[in-house]
């Protein structure tokens, strides 16, 4: 009499131990499939955000059709066309030509008067996707008058996307919200006149794509660039876990001059980052950053006056 009273209580927790070993299981099986893609590949997501993660995993299952990780792992181990289709899945990123105008307003009136003191500017675009941001930087330099000093680096993993930013043609379809967007940013004229139509796309002018260099660059394992003015990784580190997060920030900064810019996502942060007493916000609320002065060296070359800072601090 007393079994059967426990039996219930006794099936829960068989049920538990075995939904626990479920998802450790998936968990293992991810973790196998992530550290095969590295070996192999090169691509190291093992620091992705794990909801993402998770779903963009289940997206990639769906479209193979498979039941479980455990079956994707020698599909993409042994066939290059599998893995090019999980690539692309794990590097869709949701983009348009000045994607949050108010940012890209600010960026105009807090960021582009500073950067032209510059004899040179160079700006770094690093996850640039399929290059519509990119675009919409180059037109506002060249309404501030700075886009023929400056040389514009945009970078991304996904070659495929890389390839449609490096051409520079889009959808006729977008124009209307671009177009929009433009205008709230503070564009100054008519964005038609920075492209021109062909059926239904549109090919931007190449006095804008003279001035940008495509390249690919992992921010997951490669290293940072040099003397940037500017920096701008918008919607990325979103898909980061903190390591992965603080890792890619850490590089930024290093890739920035004393007093360079670094402008995020609308839900993007420093806070709580290794770098974050690195750097000053431009604007309350914003998501433009600059870097303050570190050493005395850099103050020097600046031209600015500071004091000695005590020992560990450094300067504001």
């Amino acid at each position: 009499m007393q079994n059967s009273q426990m039996q219930p209580q006794s099936l829960v927790d068989t049920n538990a131990r075995t939904l626990l070993s479920t998802q450790q299981r998936q968990e293992m099986e991810i973790d196998l499939l992530l550290q095969s893609v590295f070996q192999l590949y090169g691509y190291d997501f093992r620091h992705y955000a794990k909801a993402s993660l998770h779903r963009r995993i289940n997206n990639v299952m769906i479209r193979e059709r498979l039941n479980n990780v455990a079956e994707l792992i020698p599909l993409i181990v042994h066939d290059q066309f599998a893995f090019d289709r999980f690539l692309q899945e794990m590097s869709i990123t949701v983009t348009a030509m000045f994607r949050d105008p108010a940012l890209f307003h600010l960026l105009k009136q807090k960021v582009l008067t500073k950067l032209s003191t510059y004899p040179r500017i160079n700006i770094w675009h690093a996850g640039c996707a399929t290059g519509e941001e990119v675009y919409s930087l180059a037109i506002m330099l060249h309404e501030a008058g700075l886009l023929d000093r400056t040389r514009i680096y945009a970078t991304d993993y996904n070659n495929k996307a890389l390839n449609t930013a490096e051409k520079g043609i889009y959808a006729l379809k977008n124009m209307r919200q671009y177009s929009e967007n433009y205008q709230l940013a503070g564009g100054e004229y008519s964005l038609s006149d920075y492209c021109h139509q062909k059926y239904s796309e549109v090919l931007f002018d190449a006095k804008l794509r003279d001035k940008i260099t495509f390249a690919h660059h992992n921010l997951m394992k490669d290293q940072g660039f040099a003397q940037m003015h500017l920096v701008l990784c918008r919607n990325v580190l979103i898909y980061f876990d903190n390591h992965l997060k603080n890792r890619v920030l850490e590089m930024i900064s290093n890739s920035l001059v004393a007093r360079g810019f670094l402008m995020l996502g609308d839900k993007e942060t420093i806070n709580l980052s290794g770098v974050s007493k690195q750097f000053e916000s431009v604007a309350a609320r914003s998501r433009i950053y600059q870097k303050k002065i570190q050493t005395l060296s850099e103050a020097s070359a600046l031209g600015t006056n500071v004091d000695l800072p005590a020992r560990g601090d450094s300067i504001a």
